[in-house]
This record gives structure tokens, C-alpha cells and sequence, in this order.
């Protein structure tokens, strides 16, 4: 449905105005649990704005690579059907004004034009991108899950996934990934908890599982266990190895079986309460590390003995932020700048992915060994960049949809994790051998 190039003239002329209702349009309160009960926006039309010109970085359009591309669409990623190689997808979400930015009457810069097209007005005019999905301040929690939740089908059918958010502090990634503190509206993580599950119900016929998680968060460039005490995790050394698949996986970190969604949100609500968050200036419990969820399910087929092996990595990334904006002293001061260290090392590798360099950087921080798997890896990936619509956060926005542009430019290669039932055996038998258990004749 595009008209003259979506509405848009280059170069010194106008963008028509959108005709369909927007997000900035309607009173409605947002679904986020930290905006203010009382706070309201009044109904408003977009002006008419000119463009100074063509910016660099933003995105051609997509739209009908999008429509030539679905039918071949594979859960997270258009995968070519000879190589199983696609792009990372790239969700983008839009939460609302805060209580904060609502106070201090700070204007909205961020609108959508569709499900695909974001636009940002910047002092040198507006820029827009576009990504595999645009969510704005109205997207509920089942929304943006439902978008995602195929993803947790390939995990059971054997292969790596990878969902993770990146933004600045306060923009939402820890709602979408996790959800509110009374579980009213929870995120991707514990749904995901349940859809792993309900999948298992429904083929338990067919199909043995097993289902075991770790949890691990990176703070001040440690990785730390939050499946034991603070005391137990300080003197823990925890190692990102990799296997001869590729697949990455945290050596000495403890991993728990789980027989029910319960268990698996128990577990991780025991790993929640160890984890590292304080108050600042941009956030009232912003996190201070970034947290790792490990889920790997393993299937045996009970009719060919065969058996998969996937992986679901679940990433809640700290927001990227200035010492000047959130009032970071002291220890905060030290937590700030080691996420942003560790988030300037993930945007080298993706600068270097996005680019086809050579070489690329994974080994110069924790962080981008522990996502080696999901970024040009072996992994079917999605990634939700969070940004605030806030005049006030305009230089971080921009900053967080280039960054994100550059992700969506970069190819996995993903491929499944399957044993036949005789090399499932056999891996059987070295494991007995290895832990001293007998090894019975028809075990051979």
C-alpha cells in the first residue's frame, strides 16, 4: 500500500500525513506497569514536516521484500530452504511516557507509519526504519508474545534459539522480557516457560522430554549463578565453553531439571531474587547486570529411538546509559560502566557481523562469548530493541535503532541439534563409562 514511495517525498518536501489512527492518538494509558495512574495525553495530529534531507542510516524500504519473502518464513527467520541460513529478526517496541517525561511535558518523536515503519524526528528531520515488527505503547504482553512464541517450537525440534532485549535504561526491555512484579502482565520469559509445556502435553504420546535450565547474569564483568546464594556465586568460577556444534553453554554453572512450568518459574524466581538491581535518576529498580536464561530441551522419539537436543536462550540485556543522566555514583558508577563496556563490545561484533569482516570480536568481553551462538552463530535469533517515544531520550533512541538496524544485517546459520538412536546409545554408554555406572550388554 505504498503512494509515491509510503507517502514520502525525498529531499526537501513533505510526508503526508498518516490517515489510520496512531498510538499518540488515543487517551488510552499505557499497559506498562510504571506510568502514573493519573496521567493522560490528550488527542493529537501529527504536523506536516519537512525533510532536510537523506540522512545516513536509514533503511530502504521493505515492504515488499516482506510480502515475497512469507511464505517461505520459518519461525524467527527467512531461512533459505537449501542452506537454512536467514537474517536475525529485529522486533521493534515502543513503550509510553513515564510518569517523569509526562511531568515534564516532555513531546512524543517516535511514531509508526505500519506494522513495519518507525519514524524518529531528530533536529536534522525525521528518519525512518524498519524492522520485521513495530509494537507500539498499545501492544499488550500476548501481543508481543504471540509474534515470538514459534520460535519455542524449533527449540523442541532441536535447535538453538535466542530471544534477547537491548535499549537505554528505563526503556522497557525487562517488562517485555520478564513482566511486572505482580505478575499481572508477564513477559516473554515466563510465558515461554509455558509454552515449552504445553507443547510437550500435546505430543508426550509420541515423544519423551526432558527439559533443564541455568541462570547466570554477567555484573561488573563476573558471570555469577543465581541458581545458588551470593556467598555460594562469589567464589564460583563459571566458564562460557563451546561445544564441536557450536552451541555455547556455561561450565560450572548448575543446571536444574524442571518437570512442570511451575518448577521452571520457581526456579526462576529463586534466580531473580539474586539478582543485582538498585534505583537510579532514569529507573526505580533498573538492572545492573544482564541476565542469562538457559532452557535446553532434549526429545527422544519413541517410535525411531532418535533424539534433539534445543536450546532456548533467554537474554535481559542492562540498558546502555550516561552517568550524567542517571546520577550513577560510587559502586553504580562502577555497574555503569561495565554494562556499557560489555555493550560496546556486543556492538563491535555486530558492526563486524553486520560488515562481513573476517575477524570477528566475540572473545573481548563475557557477554559476546555467551551470545557467540546467537549472533552469526547457529541459532534462530530475535532481537526486540525497546525505545522510549520521549523528546528527552531522543539521542539514545537514535542510537538504539541504528544499532539495531545493524542487527537485522546479520546472517545465522541455523541448524538442528539430532542424534539417530545408535549414536544416541552410544553417547549413553560414554556417559555410564564417565560416571563409574555399569554398562549392561544391551546398553552396547
Amino acid at each position: 500500500m505504498a503512494l509515491n514511495f509510503m507517502g514520502r517525498k525525498l529531499r526537501n518536501h513533505t510526508i503526508a500525513p498518516a490517515t489510520k489512527q496512531r498510538a499518540w492518538e488515543t487517551t488510552n494509558l499505557s499497559k506498562f506497569p510504571d506510568d502514573s495512574p493519573g496521567l493522560t495525553r490528550a488527542t493529537q495530529t501529527r504536523p506536516t514536516v519537512t525533510v532536510l534531507e537523506e540522512l545516513p542510516g536509514s533503511v530502504p524500504d521493505l515492504r515488499e521484500d516482506v510480502k515475497r519473502c512469507q511464505p517461505c518464513t520459518i519461525h524467527n527467520t527467512r531461512l533459505d530452504p537449501d542452506t537454512d541460513t536467514g537474517k536475525i529478526r529485529v522486533f521493534c517496541r515502543i513503550r509510553p511516557l513515564n510518569r517523569a517525561e509526562g511531568m515534564k511535558g516532555s513531546n512524543f518523536i517516535v511514531s509508526c507509519l505500519d506494522d513495519y515503519s518507525v519514524v524518529l524526528e531528530t533536529p536534522r528531520g525525521q528518519r525512518e526504519f524498519q524492522f520485521d515488527r513495530i509494537f507500539n505503547a498499545e501492544s499488550t504482553q500476548e501481543e508481543v508474545f504471540q509474534d515470538s512464541s514459534r520460535l519455542i517450537q524449533s527449540a523442541i525440534d532441536g535447535y538453538n534459539v535466542c530471544i534477547f532485549a537491548y535499549g537505554q535504561t528505563g526503556s522497557g526491555k525487562t517488562f517485555t522480557m520478564v513482566g511486572d512484579k505482580e505478575r499481572k502482565n508477564p513477559g516473554i520469559i515466563p510465558r515461554t516457560f509455558t509454552k515449552i509445556f504445553d507443547i510437550i502435553q500435546e505430543n508426550q504420546s509420541k515423544f519423551e522430554f526432558k527439559v533443564s535450565a541455568y541462570m547466570l547474569e554477567l555484573y561488573n564483568d563476573r558471570l555469577q549463578d543465581l541458581f545458588v546464594s551470593p556467598a555460594e556465586a562469589f567464589g564460583k568460577k563459571i566458564e562460557i565453553k563451546k561445544d564441536k556444534k557450536g552451541l555455547v553453554f556455561a561450565q560450572g554453572a548448575e543446571t536444574k531439571e524442571a518437570a512442570s512450568a511451575g518448577e521452571l518459574f520457581a526456579l526462576f524466581e529463586q534466580g531473580c531474587a539474586n539478582r543485582h538491581i538498585a534505583a537510579t535518576k532514569m529507573n526505580m529498580e533498573s538492572s545492573r547486570s544482564h541476565l542469562i536464561v538457559g532452557i535446553m530441551v532434549e526429545s527422544r522419539n519413541l517410535t525411531n529411538g532418535s533424539v534433539s537436543f534445543g536450546k532456548i536462550s533467554l537474554v535481559d540485556l542492562a540498558g546502555s546509559e550516561r552517568a550524567a543522566r542517571t546520577g550513577a555514583k560510587d559502586d553504580q558508577l562502577k555497574e555503569a560502566n561495565s554494562i556499557n563496556k560489555s555493550l560496546s563490545a556486543l556492538g563491535d561484533v555486530i558492526s563486524a557481523l553486520s560488515t562481513e569482516q573476517p575477524h570477528v570480536p566475540y572473545r573481548n568481553n563475557k557477554l559476546t562469548q555467551a551470545m557467540q551462538d546467537s549472533l552469526g552463530g547457529n541459532a534462530k535469533t530475535l532481537m526486540f530493541v525497546n525505545i522510549s517515544p520521549a523528546a528527552c531520550n531522543m539521542e539514545e533512541t537514535l542510537t538504539s535503532l541504528i544499532y539495531a538496524t545493524r542487527v537485522k544485517a546479520i546472517t545465522n546459520n541455523a541448524q538442528r541439534n539430532m542424534d539417530n538412536r545408535e549414536i544416541a546409545q552410544l553417547k549413553e554408554v560414554i556417559l555410564k563409562l564417565r560416571t563409574g555406572q555399569p554398562v549392561e550388554e544391551e546398553d552396547v
